[in-house]
């Protein structure tokens, strides 16, 4: 074989792996260009969505400055507003005839891959139920349920147990009392029938299987229990990676409003 032969495949070679290395450094731009459009479109969307949230007199619960109504404006299946205090979990909620309808499509019916924070199709659009499931992508940089990671940690979950959830016709506070780490296939978590008449058994799970928990927030559901009441439950799940189907599971009680639980609810 002639040296002149092997230096054109050497070159030839050469010339291959430049092409290969040009095409997968263009790719890997354009993913992380692609990437950082999704993320920016999300953060544009609940930037002008915040502008909306409704707000809350100090009297008793009521709506005051935006409404329901201009949301309502924009997409009849807006159900609720949910916020947690200390992330940036400060959402409308929505609920599709079914759990596919908002998984990647936005407020505004927009096609999105961060798709919008939903209600259970199966759950009361009311949230009457003792259980209510809301879903939302695991995005960085505290996208949508990005930050429900942060009750993972011991000191954010003692620090953080607090938030709001608005309707149209009523307020709740939200007592956060238990960050769990499931299968995707865990019924207790993700049937919302399987607590139809009542959450007792959704305490016991949650002390059972919590990362973290608030035993006296437990204990407070569990009296009010005996007393006769039937406690509500709202439950935030979103994806995690430490095994195949993980999800990360929040749980909070849903108390009737009092200002005195919090006092800034401005957007």
């Amino acid at each position: 074989m002639s040296k002149a032969f092997l230096k054109l495949a050497n070159g030839l070679i050469s010339l291959a792996v430049a092409i290969a290395l040009v095409v997968a450094g263009g790719y890997a731009a354009y993913c992380l260009w692609d990437n950082n459009q999704i993320y920016a479109a999300a953060e544009n969307v609940q930037e002008e969505l915040l502008h909306l949230k409704p707000q809350i007199t100090e009297a008793e619960g009521e709506e005051s400055g935006p409404t329901f109504g201009e949301l309502l404006a924009i997409n009849e299946d807006v159900r609720a507003w949910v916020t947690l205090d200390g992330t940036k979990i400060d959402h409308p909620v929505l609920q599709g005839e079914t759990n596919l309808d908002y998984i990647n499509t936005d407020v505004y019916g927009n096609f999105a891959l961060a798709g919008s924070i939903f209600l259970d199709a199966r759950n009361d659009s009311g949230f009457a139920d003792p259980y209510s499931l809301l879903y939302g992508h695991h995005m960085e940089n505290s996208g949508m349920f990005g930050d429900l990671d942060l009750y993972k940690d011991a000191e954010f979950f003692e620090e953080n147990q607090t938030g709001t959830l608005i309707l149209p016709s009523r307020a709740y506070s939200l007592e956060v009392f238990a960050c769990l780490l499931v299968s995707a296939s865990e019924d207790r978590i993700f049937n919302p029938s399987t607590w139809d008449t009542g959450v007792e058994g959704l305490l016991d799970f949650a002390e059972a299987e919590a990362l973290n928990s608030d035993s006296e927030a437990i204990a407070r559901l569990r009296e009010r229990i005996e007393a006769g009441e039937n406690p509500q439950v709202l439950a935030f799940s979103t994806c995690s990676y430490e095994f195949t189907d993980a999800r990360t599971i929040v749980l909070a009680a849903m108390n009737d409003y009092r200002q005195e639980d919090r006092e800034d609810v401005q957007p």
